[in-house]
This record gives C-alpha cells, sequence and structure tokens, in this order.
C-alpha cells in the first residue's frame, strides 16, 4: 500500500488542476450596444488598496474587445448552483450566440460601470481597467474594483473553482486560524 505521501509524475498540462488561484468567475462587459458574459478560470487579487485583481483575457475572446473598448467590466461571483450556465457560458461565443437569453441570466445595472451584474452570482464587482502594459504580450488585464457588493449569506459561499477537463471542485468547509495571525500582517 503507498503511503499518502508518494507522489507521482504529473503531465505539465495537468497543473493547473492543482493551482488555480480561485474560484471560477463570470466576466461582463459592454461597448458600443453589445454586451457580453465569459467565463473566466484564472485571475489573482495584486493589490488592496486600491483593490486591484489581475485576469487573463485570450484575444479569442468576444469579451476582449469590448473590455479594450470600455475599459471597464464587471466581475461576478457564480455558486454552485449555476454550474450548468457557468461551463456553457465558457463553452460557446458571444458573437454567435447572445449568453444573455441562452442561459435565463437575470441583470442589474451596475453604478459605476456600464457591464451588467448577474443578479443571481453571490458577488459583484465593478471593475476600470487600471494598467493595460502586460495585455499585448500576456493578454493580461489589471482592473481596479470601483464598487463591491456581496450577498450577506452564506458567508461561505459554494464557489466553483476549474480543474480542468470539464471538472470542478465546490468549495468546501471553512477553517479558522485567526489566533495565528499578526494584525498587519495578511
Amino acid at each position: 500500500m503507498p503511503s499518502r505521501h508518494a507522489k507521482a509524475d504529473l503531465p505539465l498540462d495537468q497543473v493547473r488542476r492543482f493551482l488555480e488561484p480561485g474560484p471560477v468567475i463570470l466576466l461582463t462587459s459592454y461597448w458600443k450596444g453589445e454586451r457580453d458574459v465569459m467565463t473566466l478560470g484564472w485571475h489573482t487579487v495584486m493589490e488592496f488598496t486600491p483593490a486591484l485583481v489581475g485576469c487573463v483575457i485570450a484575444r479569442g475572446n468576444h469579451s476582449r474587445a469590448l473590455v479594450e473598448g470600455s475599459g471597464e467590466c464587471a466581475i461576478n461571483l457564480p455558486t454552485r448552483g449555476m454550474a450548468d450556465a457557468v461551463a456553457s457560458i465558457g463553452n460557446c461565443s458571444g458573437t454567435e450566440v447572445d449568453k444573455f437569453a441562452a442561459f435565463a441570466l437575470e441583470t442589474e445595472p451596475g453604478e459605476q460601470v456600464g457591464a451588467p451584474l448577474l443578479r443571481r452570482c453571490h458577488a459583484q464587482f465593478e471593475c476600470r481597467v487600471h494598467d493595460r502594459r502586460l495585455v499585448d504580450e500576456y493578454d493580461f488585464f489589471v482592473l481596479e474594483v470601483v464598487r463591491a457588493r456581496a450577498a450577506t449569506t452564506p458567508r461561505n459561499p459554494r464557489t466553483l473553482h476549474y480543474q480542468g477537463e470539464g471538472r470542478f471542485m465546490v468549495a468546501g468547509d471553512s477553517i479558522g486560524r485567526r489566533r495565528l495571525f499578526t494584525a498587519g500582517k495578511l
């Protein structure tokens, strides 16, 4: 019987299964009468004040042109109940499908940006493009969150985390270790 700490080589294209940084998001955008929503599995918090989030929006995504044109978007945080919509949104193009209609996505207007906010999502973050220096070479956008809203319950939402090959992990139990942290360190 192998030890629970025994390791086996892993194909490099599967590294993402272990290192994806956070929950899957639905990024909404709007520009010149067009709107889109895309599933996005790679993003990272870059700074706390101002609240900066980095994400990759590949050239082939319809949302890319809308975000570049408008300079803004919204990050919407879906939960387990939206898993089918999240997967389906990520597997079609906004140039061919009105995803809002096809997946019955209820929207509400943002206060700071023109991108629609998704009502069923646990949280909504209205963003403006803060830095474009890495866009051309790496498709990497640095966004500044200019307004944030979140549902008050549940406290620990069951968010989706993409593992590749059509598999998602759902956020599980939350554990606290507050006693081990020094104020101002994290």
